[in-house]
């Protein structure tokens, strides 16, 4: 888990390292801004030109190395890995869309719950997957289709409840004693997960529970909106969808969780009149829409893996480690430091990893406590996985949801209060337990 300290990487040469993501937010974020609208400017085109400027940066080396640099980044086991989710999760998500599983579930939900609460409600179940199944990917997979769907069914915002989903996966993320954040956070400090957990609970608890709060009054004109007529579909059809959440609640691994959903979309297709050759054209079209989300994930990683190779990374860990002092400057620059370089890789494992050594000198050095560190590196880089709209979990949960992978950020409260509550603790110093003795 340790890495190098950071070289000296020049001004100029690190600035010229980060202007791919310069290009990036100027071709999307910017470009969408101006013209009001960000569904016109695709994730895919913005990424495309920003890839292409860092490898006409790479003039040192010949032109077919520069590729391979991409490449290699673009093919790493771990971003393979997430292409699998996507294909299953495309397949399950249309062929129960198909077959009636989704309908019966949004049915039964909306039985269950006042539409007001339903919100909130996906939040807080949001959380608790993704604190069994230590990953928020997994929690996004198991409730952005039911969330999508109720949120058609009632005619509210889609974005509004995909919002409440993300911000809930990334709590329990946070939290999760089997999350891959806990255990970077936890393996680079040296500090005992219960230690993490309780130092981190007393941060994210408060701003969950603010976050309930809000989404409860914002939901409150909910049930005002015009609902669709729709046939009332048979209960058994929900077995699917219970079962994957059952099997990502008990902690089963994402890919087979989907897998065990598929082969029970499939029975209750069957058992519904569905064809196999109609179920396999589902399972093809889900396939099929997961095709730009892809093409995003490998630009996205192989444009990060320039900027990491032209510097872009070390320059950041060089700059911002140069101006800490005291304990506040400390815990300020750890959960900045983690949160920029999170930016720049577009995964908080990731970002945790690469500057978990460094956080761990700064810590001894002014007396942050393992567990204070280890909290702030996870929660900060939670806050920005969260947040950005180039990160796996937005990307899956807009392609999911059909909907703009920027749509949802003004609706993520959680993060938002997540990153007040960690200034507040930086700034008075909580929780007390956690200070150095």
């Amino acid at each position: 888990m340790e890495n190098k300290a950071p070289e000296h990487v020049s001004v100029s040469r690190g600035l010229l390292a980060l202007s791919p993501m310069a290009v990036f937010l100027l071709s999307y974020v910017a470009v969408s801004l101006y013209i009001g609208d960000f569904y016109k400017m695709p994730v895919a085109v913005a990424l495309a030109l920003a890839s292409v400027w860092a490898v006409l940066l790479c003039r040192r080396i010949p032109l077919l190395e520069r590729i391979e640099i991409f490449s290699r980044a673009a093919g790493h086991s771990n971003i393979l890995y997430m292409i699998w989710v996507f294909v299953l999760a495309g397949a399950f998500a249309n062929l129960a869309r198909a077959t009636g599983a989704v309908d019966a579930t949004v049915q039964i939900t909306l039985s269950a719950f006042p539409l007001r609460f339903v919100v909130p409600t996906l939040f807080v179940a949001a959380c608790f997957i993704s604190m069994a199944v230590g990953t928020s990917v997994g929690t996004v997979v198991a409730l952005t289709p039911l969330a999508a769907e109720i949120a058609h069914t009632s005619g509210a915002s889609t974005a509004f409840f995909v919002a409440a989903v993300l911000g809930g996966a990334f709590f329990g993320d946070n939290l999760s004693f089997i999350s891959d954040t806990t255990i970077a956070s936890t393996r680079t400090q040296g500090c005992a997960m219960a230690d993490k957990f309780r130092a981190n609970l007393w941060i994210c608890l408060p701003a969950a529970i603010a976050t309930v709060v809000l989404y409860i009054f914002s939901g409150l004109g909910i049930d005002a909106l015009p609902a669709h007529d729709a046939p009332a579909a048979p209960a058994w059809l929900v077995l699917p969808y219970l079962i994957v959440i059952i099997a990502a609640c008990a902690g089963v691994n994402v890919l087979l969780t989907l897998s065990l959903g598929i082969m029970a979309a499939m029975m209750a297709g069957a058992a519904s009149g569905h064809g196999l050759v109609d179920m396999a054209g589902y399972l093809g079209a889900g396939i099929d829409s997961m095709g730009s989300l892809i093409v995003v994930t490998l630009l996205a990683a192989g444009l990060l893996g320039l900027i990491k190779w032209l510097g872009g990374i070390a320059f950041l860990l060089d700059r911002l480690t140069r101006f800490v002092s005291g304990v506040r400057g400390a815990q300020a620059a750890i959960a900045v430091l983690v949160g920029l370089v999170n930016l720049c890789t577009a995964n908080n494992t990731v970002a945790i990893i690469t500057v978990g050594s460094i956080t761990r000198r700064i810590s001894e050095r002014y007396g942050v406590s393992p567990q204070k560190a280890a909290s702030l590196l996870d929660s900060s880089a939670c806050i920005v996985q969260c947040l950005i709209p180039y990160g796996a979990q937005a990307l899956l949960a807009a392609s999911l949801a059909g909907i703009s992978p920027v749509a949802a950020i003004p609706y993520l409260y959680y993060p938002v209060l997540l990153a007040l509550a960690v200034a507040v603790s930086i700034i008075f110093r909580l929780p007390r337990s956690a200070r150095l003795r």
